[in-house]
């Protein structure tokens, strides 16, 4: 067992996606701070788009997190906030009251965590740590809401330790692919590495490696197939526009339709037959802040894209959710590498 890091908390802000955004110092810790679209306000009407504003993150900025439902309420997981600290912070979003909680904090602060929903609880499997640059741990942990409890797991094997992997969930197994050993200025380790943590049994499993290594990559499972759409390798300007499908029956890697916009740190959501992809970053657009506003589905059953309405507010280093009929994206980095926010925002098809 690691020994346990001390939290890193910022008494004013919360503090915290895999599906994950970006990094890097560019512009500094907190540089953005809190955006304005959505902070400070309740929730407003669709302009039309199929975006609306909702109540901004409670306790703060938050961008290099990860987002899961939950018995139908959004988590925003772990993270970095606006003033650069990593946290073990949990925050709750109400969809019906549009409004915040708190749910018991992580037992270490991290950034980029691999997070799933399965079996009525949330499980964290590996992220990252320390002061910028940052390194790759193996921690596990799962939260019971019914006690409100994180409870250590068996980490990840060694060598296998990873943040900002596509994550997915199907049957009793939790699937990463690829990620981050370690991220700094001048050097980023993206990896091949594909595996399963089965919740049940507790148990590890190597799986066959990536087509391509991937990380700050798009994450889902649709029906019996997980899917590894865009993200980056070795870098914030290597952006892809790949999607990667894993046959979870067959056990086999397939090459699918590319996404119109290569993008890394992406959010990704799947609801129905179909994956939405959002924001990202590594855009070289004059007036973009390096940061996309793109919104795009995949169809998994046709094999085609769709573009869609953009953000309201473009952001990378989020996570994305479906609760019914409606995607929720909150927080994020506003500029690319730091620039956390507090918005939240909706998206209904």
């Amino acid at each position: 067992m690691r020994p346990i890091i001390a939290l890193c908390f910022s008494l004013s802000l919360s503090l915290s996606a895999l599906a994950c955004g970006d990094d890097g110092p560019g512009a500094g810790p907190g540089a953005a701070g809190s955006g304005a679209a959505g902070s400070g306000g309740g929730e407003s009407a669709d302009d039309g788009s199929g975006w609306r504003a909702l109540a901004s993150i409670a306790a703060g900025a938050r961008q290099e997190h990860s987002v899961v439902e939950l018995d139908g309420k959004v988590y925003v997981v772990a993270g970095v906030g606006g003033d650069g600290m990593n946290t073990g912070r949990v925050e709750v979003y109400d969809p019906r009251e549009d409004t915040w909680s708190e749910a018991a904090p992580l037992p270490i602060g991290l950034n980029h965590p691999n997070v799933a929903a399965l079996g009525g609880k949330i499980y964290l499997l590996g992220g990252m740590i320390g002061d910028f640059p940052w390194t790759a741990v193996g921690d596990g942990f799962v939260y019971d809401p019914a006690t409100d409890t994180w409870t250590e797991l068996t980490p990840m094997p060694e060598g296998t330790e990873r943040g900002s992997a596509a994550v997915g969930a199907h049957g009793t197994k939790i699937y990463l692919a690829g990620g981050l050993r370690s991220l700094s200025e001048a050097f980023q380790d993206t990896v091949l590495a594909f595996s399963s943590y089965d919740v049940e049994t507790g148990a590890w499993e190597a799986l066959p490696d990536l087509p391509e290594p991937r990380d700050h990559v798009g994450g889902a499972v649709v029906r019996s197939t997980f899917y590894v759409l865009g993200g980056r390798a070795n870098g914030q300007g290597n952006v892809k526009d790949t999607v990667f499908a894993f046959d979870l029956s067959a056990g086999a890697w397939s090459t699918r339709a590319p996404m119109p916009t290569a993008r890394g740190g992406v959010a990704a959501a799947a609801m129905g037959e179909k994956i939405y992809v959002i924001g990202g970053e590594g855009n070289e657009a004059p007036d973009s802040l390096g940061v996309f506003d793109d919104n795009e589905a995949y169809d998994t059953a046709a094999d085609t894209w769709e573009v869609l309405a953009p953000m309201r507010t473009p952001r990378h280093g989020t996570g994305a959710v479906a609760v019914g009929a409606t995607i929720y994206v909150p927080g994020g980095g506003t500029q690319q590498s730091f620039g956390a926010t507090d918005v939240s925002e909706a998206f209904t098809p």
